[in-house]
């Protein structure tokens, strides 16, 4: 195993979690080499901004880079966080990033940006002709300005060729786990992700949003409650009456408050929340099927193909396979 070295860059107003969490990923799993593979190598991290000047991130923290950037040695992976407004200020607001990025970007092994770090790679020419993903509030943005990149605004991260991007903050750590589990293995990035408490791992085409992002959070606390009792229990009795009971309301006043207050239908909320639990055991265990289903929900088998069929286009054996 090789070692891999890594470059952030950081500019003044940097989202710090955009540097920290995918750096705490890598350092976790050099630790998890340190425990099991003594003597094998890992990741190299540096940080660096141009004069080598500490830096004022988005929330105010700030960075003390390793290097100036001007000097700094083209690494394996290029690491470029997303930061204030990161948008219109993309290519103005940090020409000596943009201007680094044009001359050494495409010489690193491996490029990856987090949130809008995305529009200093598009403003260095480093995107054209691929398919990226940002946060969804700038995915229109970052297609309207570089219609040469294919942007696709739903997904958490996407790798086309040696490119890596991802959605925002969370995202990032989602990308890093996946570099672990792509150059150390699976084990590796598992543990990773246990000692970090995160999902390992949303798979880079599941949606920005989770069901209880996409719905609304009900006005009244007893509703919202229901919803999180929903998504921790979605093998429970989650009929209309049997969750009506739950808030002690008519089946018919609880239907239509929880439509008002949530933008969705208890029947769709719950039919989400399986299918995302589903995609989420098809990804992180070795469960089969049968008891995939059970934990989910479904009835049977069958009533979890139909529902992939119908949302997906494929089977959950598909889903696994490609999410493999």
């Amino acid at each position: 195993m090789r070692l891999r070295t890594v470059l952030v860059t950081l500019y003044d107003g940097v989202e710090a979690l955009d540097v920290t969490g995918p750096v705490g990923v890598l350092a976790g799993a050099n630790t998890y080499l340190a425990a099991t593979a003594p003597g094998q190598s890992g990741y190299r991290i540096a940080t660096a901004s141009p004069g080598g000047s500490a830096v004022e991130s988005l929330s105010g923290v700030t960075l003390m880079p390793d290097v100036d950037l001007a000097g700094a040695e083209v690494p394996h992976t290029l690491l470029v966080p997303g930061g204030a407004g990161g948008v219109p200020e993309a290519g103005a607001g940090h020409p000596d990033v943009v201007s680094w990025l044009k001359e050494n970007g495409a010489k690193a092994e491996r490029v990856v940006s987090v949130c809008t770090g995305a529009f200093l790679l598009a403003e260095a020419g480093l995107l054209a002709g691929r398919r990226v993903t940002t946060h969804w509030d700038s995915a229109g943005e970052l297609a309207q300005r570089y219609p040469g990149v294919a942007v696709e605004p739903d997904s958490i991260f996407i790798r086309d060729g040696s490119v890596y991007t991802s959605a925002g903050v969370t995202a990032g750590i989602d990308l890093a786990l996946a570099l672990v589990e792509e150059d150390i293995g699976r084990e590796a990035a598992l543990t990773v992700a246990r000692y970090m408490v995160v999902f390992l791992r949303r798979s880079g085409g599941q949606g920005q949003f989770s069901t209880q992002m996409q719905a609304q959070l009900a006005h009244r606390q007893e509703l919202r409650e229901l919803q999180q009792w929903i998504a921790d229990h979605p093998d429970a009795d989650l009929s209309v009456d049997a969750l009506a009971q739950r808030v002690n309301l008519s089946a018919r006043q609880f239907t239509r408050a929880f439509a008002e207050e949530t933008g969705v239908t208890p029947g769709r909320y719950v039919a989400n929340t399986r299918l995302e639990t589903a995609r989420r055991l098809l990804e992180d265990t070795d469960d089969d099927v049968v008891r995939i289903a059970a934990l989910s929900g479904y009835a049977t088998t069958e009533a979890m193909r139909r529902a992939f069929q119908r949302v997906l286009g494929l089977s959950p054996s598909q889903y696994r396979t490609r999410c493999g």
